[in-house]
């Protein structure tokens, strides 16, 4: 068991974070997306908080010492990701949310290369281009007219800020002390991005109202308050401390194969020709860039 516990913290987030996106599509007319974001930390942090606070009083100085990545993180990978993507999932499907989601990994690699002087060989360059040519396939749905006439899909847009934010986020918490708990870390940046979405949501709230306690809505709430907040975070945050930020991000890649069969399957969601060229090209690219140099 203790042989295949990494894995199990590598395998169950793209899970969870793929039922996110489908969970997030679906109440998209029920649930703002502030408003989901904000409930979902909320109910994480009352889950979370009491097995957090040990670690908490005991990691202070740490927390001070590191603060301002800490605060970084909880805004990037909290506050921010969540918010953009459920964003977007009220303009674009969850097949293309989950399948920009994809490219994660690359983008650790390039951020990698350009803020923190990592070296890029010749093959992850060139899987860099493959999959950011994924990319612009799904955003661009294979017609490169598009391109021309400046046609994109806001959401898919808003999705790929998001998964912006999520590189980001890898690679910064790789950077945060191991010996900091990541139980307590967890709900150190959930407080910190409750706070920063506090005022956001105060604005929509007054703006449209809050949402109607409807079972679906509900139900939408108490998911993502539990199983891709709680349960995915701290799974992810010990894939990263065991294998890096690197290997972790590329589990991302797992994300398409659960989403896009829950998203045909439960959602009714059409698997276009862009949308397979597109995968593909972001797996071919994944592979390249994930491969030794000679």
């Amino acid at each position: 068991m203790t042989v295949f516990k990494p894995y199990f913290f590598l395998v169950t987030p793209p899970l969870l974070w793929a039922g996110n996106m489908l969970v997030g599509r679906a109440v998209r007319n029920d649930i703002l997306p502030l408003s989901l974001s904000f409930g979902r930390w909320l109910i994480a942090l009352l889950v979370l908080l009491p097995f957090a606070l040990p670690h908490i009083r005991r990691d202070l100085p740490r927390y001070r010492s590191q603060w301002p990545l800490i605060a970084a993180t909880a805004v990037m990978g909290c506050a921010a990701f969540n918010t953009l993507v459920y964003t977007g999932l009220h303009s674009t499907t969850g097949t293309n949310a989950i399948l920009l989601n994809s490219c994660i990994p690359v983008l650790i690699l390039l951020f990698g290369a350009l803020f923190y002087r990592q070296p890029l060989h010749g093959r992850q360059i060139a899987g860099l281009a493959v999959s950011l040519t994924g990319v612009a396939l799904i955003i661009l749905r294979a017609d490169w007219q598009n391109l021309v006439r400046l046609q994109f899909n806001p959401g898919d847009l808003w999705v790929l800020a998001a998964v912006v934010c999520w590189a980001l986020y890898t690679l910064w918490m790789k950077r945060i002390d191991p010996a900091v708990n990541r139980t307590g870390l967890t709900a150190v940046q959930i407080v910190i991005a409750l706070a920063v979405l506090l005022p956001f949501w105060l604005w929509e709230t007054a703006r449209y109202g809050l949402p109607q306690p409807s079972p679906d809505a509900l139900l939408a709430l108490a998911y993502v308050g539990l199983l891709p907040s709680v349960a995915a975070y701290l799974c992810y945050n010990a894939a990263i401390a065991h294998f890096g930020p690197v290997r972790a991000g590329l589990s991302i890649h797992l994300m398409p194969v659960f989403g896009t069969l829950m998203a045909v399957g439960l959602l009714g969601e059409t698997l276009y020709a862009y949308h397979l060229l597109g995968i593909g090209a972001i797996f071919a690219g994944i592979l390249l860039s994930s491969r030794t140099a000679p």
